[in-house]
Parts: structure tokens; sequence; C-alpha cells
């Protein structure tokens, strides 16, 4: 993924440790918890980041997004129908159970489940098969190599652990389905689960007996949601925790001020969107005046993109016109515009839609996007200079994310870093398209475009790269014109640590990949 290498900054993380045998502990601040303990439960970027310590895949990225080996030593496509893959030998889960082809021929019917979340990370998935112990077969509806990307975040599960433990099935996380592996684990990565208190913190020990060269020296790694962005400074400060991710933009001065605080920033990869219900009545009945594109146009006119950035964001995201990041293959700078507000517009296109007045719900999260509470205050000011009337309905994402995925809202936020493929066929499969089978998965508002729907399916079918971008990007036109999502910025990544923290590895899509990174001595 050359596209990418300029805005990766891959450093390493390491405190150091008063004596040679005292245990260096690393507590990390977050904004808000993990969802689930089960990778299968939510296809959320910052839940599959932290997991990505425990769980392991067949492939993965290493520090440019680039392909290479984990848990699959090698890989060929055969008859352009079935990616065989050898698997590594004498890798232990954590519960000293040896890999097999059945370990992972388990895992991908499970993730492929149609009751699993995440089974849209991998819509040329079709089946696989056991060859012998150390080799599986998985079929593909084309030969198209971004499959491997797809699965980078299908992690492997122990066969025998999900049976006995009544697992079998992928849990739900916005559907309110727990089981076994929502608080419980048993990965082949390099930290295994000591302790989880949901909300409270969860704790991971380094696994000294994985397969790969530990390049870290981390003994024990706390995760402390900590939601309050000014209690969140304060523990960093006092040293309560060593680091904490989404430091508040508008406190970074302030911290960099501090002798004893290292910050760090990046633009994201993630793009952050405002999406409206289109299904054809609203949750409470009424008729959907989304459905009517003028009001859709309405709502863009009405968002000043530049003043968000420039009052909220303090000059650190990206404002932007485009569904996806320039970074992103597929992206178009034709398709990367937007207009100033026009609240004069906005009203005249309400008129003639015989929406005066509107009143409706902005469901938003205040520890999801970064700064969402303030720019969700901000763009319900800017609605209401047309005359629509906005009641905010603001919650945690534990709270929120369940009315968003089960439709149960009006107008909500959404955001998309383009993982796994880090390409535009993940936007466009996942959340674009029309919900059926591995596609829409997270197609929250229930949208439909036969047309953009047409374009995606020939994207997937497309086994020359240039070819498959020109279709993304017709599908993605056609997103912009019929206003399916409002794109409204990239957002800024802020990390903030002590000085006992030599350095972190701070990437692009937001995955602090403490296992991953050289250690200093």
């Amino acid at each position: 993924m050359n596209i990418v290498k300029t805005i990766v900054a891959a450093l390493a993380l390491s405190v150091s440790a008063v004596t040679v045998q005292a245990e260096t502990v690393v507590k990390w601040g977050s904004r808000a918890d993990i969802y689930s303990l089960d990778p299968n439960s939510v296809p959320s970027t910052a839940n599959l980041a932290f997991l990505n310590h425990i769980y392991e895949g067949l492939v993965r990225y290493d520090k440019e997004f680039g392909l290479e080996p984990a848990l699959a030593t090698e890989w060929e496509l055969v008859d352009d129908s079935f990616w065989r893959f050898t698997l590594r030998e004498g890798v232990k889960f954590h519960d000293g159970a040896e890999l097999t082809a059945d370990d992972v021929v388990a895992s991908f019917k499970r993730a492929a489940d149609p009751a699993s979340p995440l089974k849209g990370n991998m819509p040329l998935y079709e089946d696989i098969r056991k060859i012998d112990d150390y080799t599986v077969e998985i079929e593909v509806s084309t030969p198209s190599s971004l499959f491997l990307n797809d699965i980078t975040n299908i992690f492997v599960f122990d066969a025998d652990w999900l049976k006995n433990n009544n697992t079998e099935a992928p849990t739900d996380f916005g559907a309110g389905v727990e089981g076994y592996a929502t608080n419980n684990t048993n990965g082949t990565g390099p930290f295994k689960l000591e302790s989880r208190a949901p909300d409270s913190k969860t704790v991971l020990l380094a696994n000294e007996t994985w397969w790969d060269e530990a390049q870290h020296n981390i003994d024990r790694l706390e995760f402390i949601p900590i939601s309050s962005a000014a209690t969140r400074i304060a523990a960093l400060l006092s040293g309560e925790v060593d680091v904490i991710d989404s430091a508040p933009v508008q406190d970074l001065e302030r911290l960099k001020a501090d002798p004893s605080i290292k910050v760090l920033t990046m633009t994201e990869l993630r793009t952050v969107f405002l999406a409206m219900n289109r299904r054809e009545t609203l949750p409470d009945g009424r008729p959907n005046p989304f459905n009517d594109i003028r009001v859709r146009q309405a709502v863009e006119a009405l968002i000043d993109r530049d003043l968000i950035n420039q009052r909220v964001m303090r000059g650190l995201a990206r404002p932007s016109g485009s569904l996806i990041a320039p970074e992103v293959a597929g992206y178009a700078e034709s398709l990367d515009t937007f207009e100033p507000a026009d609240p004069e517009k906005a009203a005249a296109l309400l008129k003639e839609a015989g929406a005066d007045g509107l009143r409706f719900t902005y469901t938003c999260m205040n520890d999801e996007s970064i700064n969402e509470e303030d720019w969700c205050q901000g763009i319900a000011n800017m609605l209401q200079r047309a005359g629509m009337q906005v009641d905010i309905d603001m919650g945690p994402r534990s709270v929120q994310s369940p009315k968003r995925s089960q439709g149960n809202t009006e107008m909500f936020n959404l955001s998309w870093a383009n993982e796994p493929t880090l390409d535009a066929f993940s936007l466009l499969s996942q959340v674009l398209a029309t919900k059926e089978d591995a596609y829409g998965v997270s197609n929250y508002g229930g949208w439909s475009s036969p047309e953009l729907d047409g374009f995606v399916k020939q994207a997937a079918e497309a086994t020359d790269p240039a070819e498959r971008l020109k279709l993304e990007e017709e599908a993605l036109r056609i997103a912009k014109e019929e206003v399916l999502l409002i794109p409204l910025h990239q957002q800024p990544i802020a990390w903030a640590t002590r000085d006992n923290v030599e350095s972190i590895d701070l990437r692009a899509d937001n995955k602090a990949r403490h296992w991953y990174t050289k250690m200093a001595e």
C-alpha cells in the first residue's frame, strides 16, 4: 500500500524500567472502552485495533501497510477461485493448544455467519475447506487480491475453545447478543488477557510463548477508559496513566508546554460523515422527509465545514467533500469539492420540498469521533438557520451505537477508515451498498441505489486494479450526487505521553500496535 507510506508514523513504544527485574507497566488512558473482546461482534476499527494485541489473522499489515505473513507463512491463488494458505507450524494459543487448520476453518465460518456483524469485512468469501492439518483453501467469488486485505481483520480462534464454551456462534454488540467470547479470550497474539472489567480496566500480559520475536519491553498493558477529557488529561499530568489517545485538540498547546509531556499528531485516514435515515418511515412512524433529495441537499447546503474546522477542530482536521481520504485507493480529486454554506439556498430547497420547519432528532456520541459533542451542537445550530428544529440526542457510544445499527435514528453521525482494505471498496461494499448478504453490513440508514450497487459488484469482480478504481470512482460519484452521506472532514489523531514513554507506534489508521515496534533497551 505505497499510497499511505508518506503518512505512516511508525515509532517505537518503550517505557524504561527502574531495574532489570522491575515489571514494565504501560497504563493507557483511552477516550472510550472497547465494545467487546469478541472480534466478530462489531465492525469497529478501534475495537479490532485493540484486539490485534490478542488475536491474529492469516496475514497482517506491516508498518507501511504492505501485506506480510502472520499465521499463514505463504499463500497462492489456485484456478482463480481458491486461495490456498499454508499455516505456520508450532503456533500455540494462550491456553497451550496448538494451531491447526480446524481452527482456521471454524474461525472463518464464524466470521462469515449470517449473524456476524463482521461478515461484511470479507464480501468476496464463499467457503473454506481443510486440505490437511496445516493447509486450508478459501473459495472466493472473484480472484481480486483485495481479499487478502479483507482478511487482515479476520482473527483465528481455537475451535475446541469455541465449542467447549458454547460460543461457536458470533456475538453481536449492536443487537445486545453476548456470549463467552464477549469477556474472555484465547488468541495466539503477543498479549494475553489477564482481566476484564467493562468500562473500568482491561489488563493484558505479554505472551512469553508468542511465535514471533517480541520487539517491545512491556510486561503489562493496562487499558483504562476515561470518557471525560479533563479527567483524562489530569490522569496523564499526575502520572496515573502513561499514554492517552484522543488528546483533546483544544488542549494540545497546553500539553506541549509541559516539559514532562510529549504530543503526537497526524491526520487520520478516517472520514467523518453526517447521515440520514432513508427508510420509508422514521422510527416514530412519520413519513421520512429525508427520502426527498431536496431535503438532503438542504442539509448539506447548511454545513460550514471550514467553520467546524476552525472553531471546533482548531484547524487540525481536513475539511472534505470526498467520502474517502486522499491516501485511500479510489480517491478522485474531482469529487473532493464542497460549496460554502448557503442558508438561503437551503431554505428554498426545504420550501420546495414542503419541509419548512422540519423537526427531527440528531443522534450524537460524546466518545466516538474527535470533538463530536462540540461539532454536533455546531451542526444543529447551522441547520436551524433555515428553520429546521433539531433535538440533539447525546450519549456514549455504548448507548447510541445500538440505536444507529438497529435503524432507530433520524439523523446520525458515522465515520469510516476504509479498513481493512485501505481501498474505497470498503466504504462502498459495507456502508453505501444496499444491505444484502455480505454487502451493506454497516448501511445503518437503509439507503439503496441500484445504479451504485451495479458499479460496486463490477468492482468486486474486476481483476485489473485500474479498472476497479474507475468503477469505484463512478460509484462514489453517484453517492455524492444522491447525497447518501455528507462528508465533513478527515479527523486528526492526537496522542500524548509522559516522558517515561520513549515513543509510541502512532498510525494513520489509529492502530496502536505496541507489539509491532522496536523497543529501546
